[in-house]
């Protein structure tokens, strides 16, 4: 009955929503964590879209909104819904995201819209990393080849040309001979891998 009562300003949805987080942080469910990610895939995919204005970066995004919501998952807490929790980390990620690349691809002052209809205002500000936030970058890229290494080689070498190489989509395709959307579902396949290894999840199996 406590748990109901504190639970009661959240819609049916949103608490089945805490479910699965709990299942996820205390449990270490891994079906837990694919339900959250296969119910906001979609709808956190297009709206990054509307921010980016570019099918590749809102795919990239998308997958890293997951990696950190999934990384901050124990901090999460029910005052309000899971959704806006994610919806609000996918949103400051890309314009840390739109900041860095200089991409100033919607007004400054503009609106985007999450899977309830929430609002979020987002301000793109003034770019330029520090010598920290430098640093910081360099360490995360020596952290993920060491997990990219676990990958099988098919899976390195697309992560290697995507991520380290900064290839397109399209060039990848047309450098190793593979369909494009081969490309991206194996792609997408071997960075759900990454990100649930840096997460320190119970580890999945490899992609194959």
């Amino acid at each position: 009955m406590e748990k109901e009562k504190s639970l009661s300003h959240l819609s049916e949805k949103a608490q089945k929503d805490y479910e699965l987080v709990l299942r996820a942080t205390k449990k270490k469910d891994q079906q837990a964590f694919s339900d959250l990610m296969d119910k906001y895939k979609d709808p956190i995919y297009y709206m990054l879209l509307k921010m980016v204005n570019n099918n590749d970066d809102a795919e990239d995004l998308t997958l890293e909104a997951f990696g950190k919501a999934f990384n901050r998952l124990n901090q999460y807490t029910p005052n309000f819904a899971f959704s806006t929790w994610l919806f609000k980390i996918a949103t400051n990620n890309c314009i840390d995201f739109l900041r860095k690349k200089k991409k100033n691809v919607m007004s400054i002052d503009n609106r985007v819209s999450n899977n309830d209809g929430e609002e979020y205002m987002f301000e793109i500000k003034s770019d330029g990393m520090t010598p920290e936030q430098i640093a910081m970058n360099e360490q995360k890229i020596q952290l993920m080849r060491q997990y990219v290494k676990k990958l099988k080689p098919r899976y390195e070498i697309l992560v290697e040309m995507r991520y380290f190489k900064e290839m397109s989509y399209e060039e990848i395709s047309l450098e190793l001979n593979l369909p494009l959307g081969t490309v991206k579902a194996q792609l997408f396949r071997a960075r759900e891998f990454l990100y649930l290894s840096l997460i320190h999840i119970s580890e999945p199996t490899r992609p194959y």
